[in-house]
């Protein structure tokens, strides 16, 4: 404490603050540093840059987090995660492994988040439960994406799966920080795993469950159900939007890790707490990764259970496609998890990465390291390049994985 104290952390009551023995005081920074009475710090990962502030409004925990500037963490539990430059959560927060909140990706009080990016300016109100998702879309603070207060992302099903993460935006277009914002409704929710286009509306009190693939949609519900199915424990009656959900996910997931690599890298240089920072956002985007593979594999292990039950159920009315598509996603989930992770070094288009990035490079040298108005300084030719670069990842990806799986190319979706 002393030795924090002595670089110019400012800590207004040291008796009642912990850090933890394996906590590195150099990946603490002294200037403009503020950790406020009750808080607690640990993990020999832990990084605090400049203008950091913790705990006020209630005690923090932090552990294992990488917290770059002037980022405010006001009361709560923080573990595993990242957050950019002036990212900042309320009071009661609970952020858990392999978040990642980019410049000034804000929550209020009582927000739960785990394996959740945030792009920048995406904002979420109080007493939310965002878990499971990524979220693009905005300009800036005043025009942002927008979470509702009491909102939920569904991320577990009656058949005790976790297959189930959302988009909302993606990464191609939303890292050009120039599409319109998305806004989901207070005491709503979505029921992953979904992909909502930039420009939606869903109402207040609206429990969506579609993939929303054209924007500009202002969303008051579905149709009502006119009768209320049966329900039948570890039986899936549809698993086509699962599996291309799932797909498309981690393949934008990949896609962001190669922005990361090949753009964001330069705007960390400089000093080894930038570079500590980047290499934290490359570890949680790993780690939501890995996530989303072994959740995916797991809901590939109970296709034979549940095409032994469709059977049983359906009789001679059983659709001889989806047991074909049960039947080749599990047989060939081997090969689908090899391709993913032989895609994780997957780069993209050449003939279209490499000038982007030499314009992309032209752009820094004149008008500095400011990452958020360096992208969107971009004129909409280099933007829309560095898009079709990025769209070429996810589309491969998208594209060899479902090869493996012909019989979900045969038939459109239809949802249960």
């Amino acid at each position: 404490m002393e030795q924090l104290l002595q670089k110019g952390v400012v800590i207004p009551n040291p008796q009642s603050v912990q850090i933890g023995n394996e906590v590195v005081l150099d990946g603490i920074s002294g200037d403009g540093v503020v950790i406020y009475g009750g808080c607690r710090i640990f993990g020999e990962k832990t990084l605090i840059m400049p203008g950091v502030k913790l705990g006020h409004e209630g005690p923090v925990t932090v552990e294992d987090c990488q917290i770059g500037p002037d980022v405010e963490l006001k009361g709560g539990f923080f573990r595993r995660s990242a957050f950019l430059e002036k990212a900042n959560m309320g009071s009661g927060a609970h952020v858990r492994d392999g978040s990642i909140l980019e410049e000034q990706a804000n929550g209020a009080h009582a927000v739960g988040l785990k394996h959740t990016i945030l792009f920048p300016f995406v904002t979420l109100g109080s007493l939310i439960n965002f878990c499971d998702c990524l979220m693009a879309g905005g300009t800036s603070r005043k025009n942002h994406s927008e979470v509702g207060s009491s909102y939920i992302h569904f991320n577990y099903t009656p058949n005790q799966d976790k297959a189930t993460p959302s988009l909302i935006g993606d990464v191609p277009r939303g890292v050009m920080l120039n599409q319109p914002p998305i806004f989901l409704g207070g005491q709503g929710g979505l029921v992953g795993p979904v992909r909502i286009e930039y420009g939606t509306v869903i109402a207040a009190g609206v429990v969506y469950r579609k993939d929303v693939l054209e924007g500009g949609k202002l969303l008051l519900g579905h149709r009502p159900i006119e009768r209320d199915p049966n329900y039948y424990p570890a039986l899936y009656w549809y698993v086509k939007e699962p599996v291309v959900n799932n797909t498309n996910y981690i393949a934008n997931l990949i896609a962001l890790k190669r922005w990361y690599l090949d753009v964001r890298s330069q705007f960390f240089k400089g000093d080894v707490m930038s570079q500590m920072l980047y290499e934290g956002v490359l570890e949680k985007l790993d780690m939501a990764v890995k996530e989303r593979i072994d959740r995916f594999k797991a809901l590939s292990q109970k296709m034979p259970e549940s095409a032994k039950k469709y059977r049983a159920v359906m009789k001679d009315e059983a659709s001889e496609n989806l047991l074909k598509q049960e039947q080749e996603f599990f047989e060939r989930w081997q090969e689908i998890e090899d391709m993913v992770y032989v895609n994780q070094d997957n780069s993209g288009d050449a003939a279209i990465r490499e000038p982007f990035l030499e314009e992309l490079g032209r752009h820094i040298k004149e008008r500095g390291s400011d990452y958020v108005a360096v992208i969107q300084e971009l004129d909409a030719s280099c933007s829309a390049k560095g898009t079709e670069w990025l769209q070429s990842i996810v589309d491969g990806i998208n594209q060899q994985v479902l090869q493996l799986i012909p019989s979900f190319m045969d038939v459109g979706a239809t949802y249960g």
